[in-house]
């Protein structure tokens, strides 16, 4: 091989031509040249500045003794330039390592923060189940910052773990404290439900006559609060059984009385029909007359089942009314004070009256079409004057 400095030789292959020698020595070259450019291509890629400087020193011992056929000076040339950019990598990826680092601390911050602000909260308003959740989720995500992101310095990653530390343990001591104040108080109206049961059930022997003092245990049982849902559904369903055995009787009871209450029902829908008649009646006297006798035979015929109650009643009333409209309006037309008024206003309109006609018939005669409209306008208004007045 001729070099700068003169020949060098690099190797004997025996038992073959000259062409083979000199192609088997070619391609040591070529595997020489390959890795350089790999390497070339792998500074340009950014790769690690530290590896590309370990990979120039030993190609640069390769080229210089390698038993390869090609141009190994210009190999050497190569792989000196890359010592160059090795410099600059170096540098590059300093300033990049270092943006890194502030970034991973500054997320790994964020993670502390976010634990600080549950830790934060108060312990009464916390939803516990979700809190806890999201303080899982921090840490799984602090675990794999650890692992994934780019280093950072130890002092202030111990510092961060502390804090981190201490907020999920001030969590977890919220969480126990309220719980265990919660399971108090829920034995508390756990108690207090126990009592308002016992006190339930023991007015089973007063049947339907025990439904108010039930009624008010029914309010003190609202008032109690809450004690964890499986617990209170299983004492509302004795409270509430307690209840149904008081009901049940006055269902019963109130079965009967509707069977029994039917027929009055019966009798005062019959009632009810002959009442209706007098909504038209205009005579006061007999309204009132028959009235008073379907009210005694009313009142005789007893109670009705108590889904009616409301609806006859209803109809009595309306009829009642009609009534006592008929008295109403009769006293207002016969009320002394009423009538004197009315009589002495009838005088004066009939005199009002008489002076339009002698008007209206002396404009008939002149044919004064003003005159005529009018004396008929004005002597129309006092005629329905009249009219409303009753006279």
């Amino acid at each position: 091989m001729r070099e700068a400095d003169g020949e060098r030789a690099v190797g004997q292959y025996p038992d073959a031509t000259p062409e083979e020698a000199l192609a088997y020595f070619e391609r040591k070259y070529v595997e020489l040249n390959g890795q350089v450019t790999l390497l070339e291509q792998r500074a340009k890629g950014g790769a690690p500045a530290a590896d590309i400087a370990k990979s120039v020193a030993n190609l640069s011992k390769s080229v210089a003794t390698a038993n390869a056929v090609g141009n190994l000076a210009a190999l050497a040339e190569r792989l000196g330039a890359l010592g160059g950019t090795v410099s600059e990598l170096t540098e590059q990826q300093g300033v990049e390592a270092k943006a890194a680092g502030a970034a991973a601390l500054a997320e790994r911050a964020a993670i502390v923060e976010e634990a600080e602000r549950l830790a934060a909260e108060d312990p009464a308003k916390t939803q516990w189940k979700q809190t806890s959740a999201a303080l899982d989720a921090l840490f799984a995500k602090w675990q794999a910052h650890q692992h994934d992101a780019p280093r950072i310095p130890k002092g202030e990653a111990n510092e961060l773990w502390k804090r981190f530390r201490a907020a999920r343990t001030t969590i977890e001591q919220n969480r126990k404290a309220f719980f265990a104040e919660l399971d108090s108080a829920h034995k508390d109206v756990r108690n207090r439900k126990q009592q308002l049961i016992e006190k339930a059930e023991a007015l089973a022997p007063q049947g339907a006559d025990g439904i108010p003092a039930y009624r008010n245990l029914l309010e003190d049982w609202k008032a109690a609060g809450r004690s964890g849902k499986k617990q209170d559904d299983a004492m509302w369903a004795k409270f509430k059984a307690a209840g149904d055995v008081l009901y049940s009787v006055k269902s019963e009871i109130d079965a009967a009385d509707n069977e029994e209450f039917s027929a009055n029902l019966v009798v005062k829908l019959e009632l009810l029909t002959e009442a209706e008649t007098l909504l038209t009646e205009t005579d006061r006297v007999k309204a009132r007359e028959l009235l008073s006798s379907i009210q005694r035979r009313w009142d005789a015929a007893g109670k009705v089942p108590r889904d009616q109650v409301k609806p006859v009643e209803e109809r009595m009333r309306k009829v009642e009314a009609a009534v006592r409209k008929l008295d109403d309006d009769h006293w207002k037309r016969n009320n002394p004070e009423t009538k004197a008024r009315a009589e002495g206003l009838a005088g004066q309109l009939h005199d009002a009256i008489a002076k339009l006609e002698a008007e209206l018939a002396a404009a008939q005669e002149t044919k004064d079409a003003r005159k005529i409209k009018d004396a008929t306008e004005a002597l129309e208004t006092r005629k329905a004057w009249l009219k409303a007045i009753g006279q």
